[in-house]
């Protein structure tokens, strides 16, 4: 029996993406087997970790990395290094950061939810939060205003598709905070194949999802500045004790990072272009779909198919409610819109989709 006849569980078709409601990504055989081979054996989590810093070190080109249990788990710990370093009386303090720098400045257009507001992250820190500029447009001057102050402990950006608004230069923002001697962090989570590039803004700290397109287990990346990362660790010993890694999620990260490197990614972008054309290829011989291509928001070497249909919200309740369930992205289904990214799925899932759709729409 399949992991989904023994516990009764539904076989999902996941077009929505690294989507954490529906198990976020697959990974492959060897970070499986990577994560199998950990289980039944002990280690040194310190020495652990030290092995992971240097992996996403050599990956990213960061000085330091550090795993922690997801990437929402590391804003808080990113945060609470700024407040309070590696100075374990101040540690055992958080969250109660009153007699530390405890203001957070985070571009108002920048407040995003993925589950959870990022504000609330923030927050479960002991942080206070400054949002800067408003949901349309934070200007560099807006920035300038809210960084200046003795309480600032550093300055949050985000880098991902679903921020609103005017687009904001990242690297622009990072030397606004620096010459207020304050501490930038960027949220990318869902961005682990643009770490580099966060990096290259000057940001002291990048948070990635391990578990999106890197596809290990369950984790949070941190890449940055040494100290910095050294002081993210140093929670472990305070608020981030409920946040630490496992095993075989650290084990699992280092076997992600092996693959990725040895990965030819050309290959892997072109293969992902070339199911995402053959997709809108069939999905506009469907009547009543218009479909597109649409490449990332954010730069990923990716692109998804963008569909345009009379009775967008209908079409996602029939999909969801089909067998197997297919699951779109479906937030401007009001607008009769809905987008698909294919990056998890194989060819008979694909024909799964384009099956599904033709049976729905074709009436």
């Amino acid at each position: 029996m399949s992991i989904h006849e023994r516990h009764r569980l539904s076989v999902v078709v996941n077009a929505r993406g690294t989507y954490t409601p529906l198990g976020v990504s697959r990974s492959s055989a060897a970070v499986a087997g990577a994560v199998a081979e950990a289980l039944p054996e002990f280690f040194v989590m310190d020495e652990l970790g030290d092995r992971a810093s240097d992996a996403i070190a050599h990956a990213t080109g960061a000085q330091a990395g550090a795993v922690v249990h997801c990437t929402s788990a590391a804003i808080t710990l990113a945060v609470a290094a700024c407040m309070a370093g590696a100075d374990p009386r101040r540690i055992a303090a958080l969250p109660d950061a009153r007699d530390m720098h405890n203001r957070v400045v985070l571009p108002a257009n920048h407040v995003i939810d993925y589950g959870q507001s990022n504000l609330q992250a923030i927050r479960l820190a002991g942080a206070h939060v400054t949002l800067a500029g408003d949901e349309n447009r934070c200007g560099l001057e807006d920035l300038d205003e809210d960084l200046d102050g003795p309480d600032v402990t550093c300055l949050m950006l985000v880098s991902s598709r679903l921020t609103g608004g005017e687009p904001l230069d990242l690297t622009a923002a990072v030397r606004a905070a620096h010459r207020r001697g304050v501490p930038a962090i960027i949220d990318g989570a869902g961005q682990f194949p643009r770490t580099a590039d966060l990096l290259a803004t000057g940001a002291d700290l990048v948070l990635i999802s391990g578990q999106k397109y890197l596809g290990s287990p369950t984790a949070g990346l941190v890449a940055g500045s040494r100290r910095l990362v050294q002081a993210v660790r140093a929670q472990g010993n305070g608020i981030g004790r409920g946040m630490k890694p496992s095993k075989e999620a650290v084990v699992g990260v280092l076997a992600a990072l092996e693959e990725w490197q040895a990965m030819d990614r050309a290959k892997w972008a072109a293969d992902q272009a070339t199911k995402v054309t053959g997709f809108v290829a069939a999905a506009s011989e469907i009547p009543g779909v218009v479909a597109e291509i649409v490449p990332d928001p954010t730069a990923l070497p990716l692109s998804r198919a963008l569909l345009k249909v009379d009775d967008a919200p209908g079409l996602v309740r029939e999909l969801e409610a089909g067998t197997p369930p297919i699951y779109v992205m479906a937030d401007r289904q009001d607008a009769g819109e809905l987008m698909l990214e294919l990056v998890s799925l194989d060819e008979e899932e694909i024909a799964t989709v384009i099956a599904r759709l033709w049976s729905l729409l074709d009436k």
